[in-house]
């Protein structure tokens, strides 16, 4: 009895999972543009690919390239009255437009923005101050990519402004 009930209960979980899809319902194909920016840009380059080529959303010959900016900045800025506790506070901002090529102009337009801190180690000589600013740029730049794929849909391609 306690098999067929575990059993049940194995099909009822496969049944449900097969019936989920996390993928946009959509069939938008879309090239990526040379994204400038040294590391951080070949950081947002590979992060759009990856996420795209796993959305079979990529197609370096579609009519829809996506042309994207990313820069992020830094502060230090200090919490309380006795400078004990310094920060570094990183901010990252993003700009996403989809081109379309044949119609020459642009389909859509995604900017966003988000802020980080960690706390600063008291010496340049620590390597976790330089490991946790490339953390945080990673992390950012995951957020945006995946937040952008999600928000994509095929009715909001059509042309808005010229270029």
């Amino acid at each position: 009895m306690f098999k067929i009930k575990l059993l049940i209960l194995l099909l009822n979980s496969l049944l449900f999972l097969s019936c989920t899809n996390n993928r946009p319902d959509n069939n938008i194909k879309l090239s990526i543009a040379y994204i400038a920016g040294e590391y951080d840009g070949l950081l947002l380059s590979n992060q759009l690919r990856s996420h795209l080529k796993n959305f079979d959303m990529l197609d370096d010959n579609s009519e829809f390239q996506i042309q994207a900016s990313i820069s992020h900045s830094s502060s230090v800025y200090i919490t309380n009255i006795d400078n004990t506790s310094d920060r570094e506070k990183i901010t990252s901002s993003i700009n996403l437009k989809i081109y379309n090529k044949n119609s020459d102009c642009y389909t859509y337009s995604y900017n966003d923005g988000v802020a980080q801190f960690y706390i600063l180690a008291s010496s340049d000589n620590f390597g976790s101050n330089k490991k946790a600013t490339q953390q945080i740029k990673f992390e950012n730049t995951d957020y945006f990519v995946k937040k952008f794929v999600n928000s994509l849909t095929i009715n909001e391609l059509v042309c808005n402004e010229k270029k």
